[in-house]
């Protein structure tokens, strides 16, 4: 993988660190140590978050039962290779900018490989477990608790039944204006994302509590969305900044706020752009065709 990827700057020490981030963002980050220009790295890291990790599946399934039956698996394929090639451009921009420098040679050392034991197998299944639970029954087991204080209380701490008077609804309708132009100027969608900042499976369970009712979560987002703003959603979360976890193991091998910052502002910026992009785009088509 090293010939193709020195086209994107990328060294193809890379290629380890960019598949692991399908899994989780933290671990691929922790996995661009072995490269040893702290320029290969920034690059690498700055490229991680376009490789949708596992924790937005639920996200897109939940979508893609509600709008997008028939065509599950290719939806699917096309968010994730959406997502790599918008990573390569990210990285040829980097290159080209501000991360210009020559390159470092490809030299790797290979370790002696062994058949992994059963001992050591049910130790690493265990701790990947337990790491599931201990987020599920903290992070966002906390993080839906709270999505449920508020939207349960209005900003005065008196006890609501209707959401739209919650302190939860006075967030999410402040920033809806930033949303317009991406077709989901909903309040419940964008606290949705703001929630998704703790863990992306949170997007789900904070849409379960919002618009969850007696009608089914997905008809509820069928009601609420349309194809078009579905698919722009999407697109936002498959973009836009990853996880708290993320961030912090960012900053750990970055060893900058700087440079932290660059990568959530990019981040942002890209998931608004693109999402607004096309939504406007596919919106200007449908009614030029339809008339």
């Amino acid at each position: 993988m090293d010939a193709p990827m020195r086209k994107l700057g990328l060294s193809g020490k890379a290629f380890v660190p960019l598949l692991m981030g399908f899994g989780c963002t933290v671990p691929a980050v922790m996995g661009t140590r072995i490269l040893e220009q702290q320029k290969d790295r920034r690059l690498t890291i700055l490229t991680l978050p376009f490789m949708s990790c596992s924790a937005k599946m639920p996200v897109y399934a939940l979508f893609i039962a509600a709008f997008f039956a028939d065509y599950g698996p290719w939806a699917i394929l096309a968010i994730y290779l959406l997502g790599v090639v918008l990573g390569a451009l990210s990285a040829l921009f980097f290159k080209s900018t501000v991360l210009r420098g020559e390159y470092a040679p490809f030299v790797m050392e290979l370790p002696p490989y062994r058949l992994p034991t059963w001992k050591s197998l049910r130790i690493h299944v265990w701790e990947r477990v337990k790491d599931f639970i201990l987020r599920a029954g903290t992070i966002l087991l906390c993080a839906t608790i709270l999505v449920w204080f508020l939207r349960s209380f209005s900003p005065q701490f008196q006890y609501v039944t209707d959401q739209s008077q919650s302190i939860l609804a006075v967030i999410g309708k402040t920033i809806v204006p930033a949303f317009q132009l991406c077709g989901f100027a909903d309040w419940r969608a964008c606290v949705s994302l703001l929630t998704g900042l703790v863990a992306k499976e949170s997007v789900v369970s904070t849409m379960g509590i919002l618009y969850g009712g007696e009608m089914e979560l997905s008809c509820a987002l069928a009601a609420a969305f349309t194809p078009l703003s579905a698919c722009s959603f999407l697109l936002f979360v498959l973009l836009y900044t990853p996880c708290v976890a993320a961030l912090s193991a960012i900053y750990r091998e970055m060893k900058s706020i700087r440079w932290t910052a660059v990568c959530v502002i990019w981040q942002l910026c890209v998931a608004w752009y693109t999402s607004a992009l096309f939504y406007q785009t596919a919106s200007l088509l449908t009614k030029f065709f339809c008339t």
